[in-house]
């Protein structure tokens, strides 16, 4: 009897792969890295990520797409792409207390701006900010390959909020 197609995608090879998978996925499997199917989801959750997430945020989407997800396979595979440079670990001011937040690696390096009262990230890109790694380079005779900044304040809406109440208190 003649194997059926479907069984081949079941065992873990998958048809027109470059249209459905995101670029951690496909990085990973430019490295020869296997991927699981729990491995697939939870890169497809890092590659859809609209903000900075834990480990919590990463694990709870998802098991939104596949329950059999485990805490376990989350962090192996953070550290998996922590260790091939795929992914940042981030503490963003420690705004949450301990909390760490994973992203992918963007085209350009950023800084991180937050707001110290609400807790809101924003990213921040300058050609001044790779000027000074440059000349950090030079500076320093060394090649930049991690380059981390955080900045800290209130934000406009926090600080209109603060003036309204001190408005409304007197």
């Amino acid at each position: 009897m003649a194997v059926a197609p479907s069984h081949r995608v079941s065992s873990g090879e998958r048809l027109n792969t470059a249209a459905t998978t995101g670029p951690l996925q496909q990085s990973l499997r430019k490295k020869g890295l296997r991927l699981t199917r729990q491995r697939r989801v939870i890169l497809q959750v890092m590659d859809n990520a609209e903000q900075h997430l834990d480990v919590d945020q990463i694990l709870e989407r998802a098991q939104k797409i596949n329950a059999a997800v485990h805490l376990v396979t989350v962090y192996r595979t953070i550290d998996l792409l922590k260790k091939h440079g795929l992914i940042d670990e981030l503490d963003l001011l420690h705004l949450r207390g301990d909390r760490h937040y994973y992203e992918t690696h963007g085209p350009r390096d950023h800084i991180h701006v937050a707001c110290l009262r609400c807790g809101k990230v924003r990213e921040f890109e300058s050609r001044l900010y790779e000027q000074l790694k440059e000349q950090i380079a030079r500076d320093f005779q060394m090649q930049v390959t991690v380059s981390r900044t955080e900045v800290g304040g209130i934000c406009n809406e926090c600080l209109a909020g603060e003036s309204g109440k001190s408005k409304a208190s007197v």
